[in-house]
């Protein structure tokens, strides 16, 4: 009887924080694959871990652990591609990085996506994270604090200066609708 009540308890798990850990991981990574990996692992970690923490804990610890397995990811892609590239590839990288979507290739909405991905993805830690769990995820300014372990003006400022960054990233958007 306890294993099925373990079981219930988890799967309401799952359907309350599965959302919540793959737009995290989708955002931060860039890459539906990899965010659906972090996915799993962290609905692995929980099965494991699920009932020693206790409830009101619960979506902090997450969050964290789904953070820490998006860095974990990123450390693997660079490592992995400062393996296999050499300097000409880089370049080529690089430039093709560098060009933006013709307005006939995308809709405008996939565009605006376009260039919030590449914001985000230059954008620092902690400012990427705390953007993604305010902007995209809706948590509170004290949520964020908790679980990034910062003090609540530091979030605040934080975030001003992360949407900063996103209104930079985006003027090219602005004078081309101009």
């Amino acid at each position: 009887m306890d294993n099925i009540r373990q079981k219930y308890q988890f799967e309401k798990l799952v359907r309350l924080h599965q959302d919540r850990i793959y737009t995290f991981a989708r955002y931060y990574l860039n890459n539906q694959e990899d965010a659906q990996d972090v996915t799993q692992e962290i609905l692995m970690k929980l099965w494991h871990h699920g009932m020693e923490i206790p409830e009101n804990e619960v979506t902090p610890w997450l969050n964290r652990v789904t953070r820490n397995a998006c860095f974990d990811v990123l450390r693997r892609r660079k490592s992995y591609r400062n393996n296999i590239e050499t300097d000409s590839e880089k370049l080529a990288n690089l430039d093709h990085e560098a060009d933006y979507p013709q307005p006939d290739a995308a809709t405008e909405a996939e565009e605006i996506q376009v260039y919030l991905q590449r914001a985000l993805d230059k954008m620092k830690e902690p400012l990427k994270s705390i953007v993604i769990m305010r902007e995209m995820q809706d948590q509170s300014y004290e949520q964020i604090a908790e679980q990034l372990n910062l003090p609540l003006n530091t979030v605040k400022v934080y975030l001003h200066r992360a949407r900063t960054q996103l209104r930079e990233a985006l003027k090219p958007l602005r004078h081309e609708s101009q």
